[in-house]
């Protein structure tokens, strides 16, 4: 008997049975949405997901059909996230206008601080999803926007329905402007200062709207004399494309076409279509540099800086608004080392305006000032869309003062 004893502990003992997580799917769902929204929804594959979760392509098919399922799963459960963030305060009829506002804000801040690092999916890789799922996404941001904009309205019953929707659109954006950037600030501070940035976008005295004039028209249809230096040509043709059908959705041969020349062609400017896409974002860089150095030395107070800063910032942007749009939505596309090339670009030019806001507003921290001037640049791709870049120049102005809401808080 104790032979028999000795001999069954030496032997070797089966492994427990593995068993699937009951939350797999969420834990797929979850992992997804950060690579869609780290890469982007073509350069991310099946594959790389299941890898990120330790399990094969097939045990991740179990939960969803193809990637484009869990594509619409991810983006499609953000904005419902958004909408249930708002629903307390929606249904809570004892709250007076200012209150259920600031509750909504407040939520919605939390919910996107929640989900910081896949947030930004609606807002760019939206446009890869099938056109009656790009509707119904639509729709429910809409109403996310309509449970700002009514208590808004009450509270200002004097706002034209256009700039309500406008300053709605602006507050949201000043929320969402985290999930493009990853300064990091406690989040109960993160919290506190995107609420006092919303409300001070909701309280903005927007400029009126002017009738476009002769020039203006002129200037929307004429953009000047025709570029001849080839290389110039591509840059063009490619941001156009890039921004009317996603880089993934344009090939070299269809970038040579509209610059009038051969695919062969393209090779003696640029070796790739990755280079073409950096080297109009270096472009765009430069360009802004100069801007923003000729702005500095124009002035004589931090203040008027930057008054002037944001000035030349929404004029430049709106001039090279396809540029702009393809920089936050395609960048990245890019390979990591010229990806990081431009992304250490932008943080020096971050680093820039935040410190002239520190000057401005000594209540500010550095970092706080960082998330600020993130929140501002992202405000004007978001209204500048909205307004579609408008050549108007009331709509420049706008976008102009609810830049520096954003930047300026109660001091605006």
């Amino acid at each position: 008997m104790t032979e028999q004893l000795h001999a069954d502990e030496s032997a070797p003992v089966a492994a427990p049975p593995q068993r699937r997580p009951k939350n797999r799917k969420a834990q797929i769902a979850a992992t997804a949405a950060e690579a869609f929204s780290e890469r982007g929804y073509h350069a991310t594959g099946i594959d790389d997901i299941a890898a990120r979760l330790g399990i094969s392509g097939p045990a991740l098919y179990r939960h969803f059909p193809n990637k484009y399922a869990l594509f619409l799963h991810a983006v499609t459960s953000l904005a419902d996230a958004l909408i249930t963030a708002t629903d307390e305060a929606e249904r809570d009829t004892s709250l007076d206008a200012e209150s259920q506002l600031r509750q909504a804000l407040t939520e919605l801040i939390r919910t996107t601080i929640d989900n910081r690092r896949t947030g930004g999916l609606y807002r760019w890789e939206g446009r890869y999803l099938q056109p009656e799922d790009r509707a119904r996404l639509r729709e429910k941001i809409d109403l996310v926007n309509q449970r700002i904009i009514d208590p808004l309205s009450e509270l200002r019953p004097e706002l034209p329905e256009p700039d309500a929707v406008m300053l709605s659109a602006a507050a949201l954006s000043v929320i969402g402007s985290i999930t493009a950037h990853r300064a990091a600030l406690p989040v109960k501070r993160i919290e506190s200062l995107l609420l006092v940035a919303c409300w001070s976008v909701l309280q903005c005295e927007l400029p009126a709207m002017c009738e476009a004039s002769s020039s203006e028209a002129e200037a929307s249809v004429h953009s000047g004399m025709t570029m001849t230096s080839k290389r110039e040509v591509l840059l063009h043709e490619s941001v156009s494309l890039f921004h009317q059908r996603g880089y993934h959705e344009v090939s070299i041969e269809e970038i040579a076409a509209a610059a009038g020349m051969n695919a062969s062609g393209v090779y003696r400017h640029f070796t790739s279509k990755s280079e073409l896409l950096a080297a109009a974002f270096h472009r765009a860089s430069d360009r802004l540099t100069v801007a923003v150095t000729s702005a500095l030395a124009e002035s004589e107070t931090p203040e008027t800086a930057l008054a002037r800063l944001v000035e030349v910032y929404v004029d430049l942007s709106f001039k090279q608004s396809e540029l702009m749009s393809v920089y936050f939505a395609e960048i990245g596309n890019l390979p990591k080392d010229q990806r990081t090339a431009l992304r250490n670009i932008q943080r020096l030019n971050v680093e820039e305006w935040a410190h002239l806001l520190g000057e401005v507003r000594s209540d500010l921290a550095p970092a706080e000032a960082r998330f600020l001037v993130h929140a501002a640049f992202g405000l004007v791709v978001d209204i500048g869309r909205l307004v579609r870049f408008s050549t108007n120049a009331g709509a420049q102005r706008r976008v102009q003062r609810l830049m520096l809401a954003t930047l300026l808080g109660s001091q605006h």
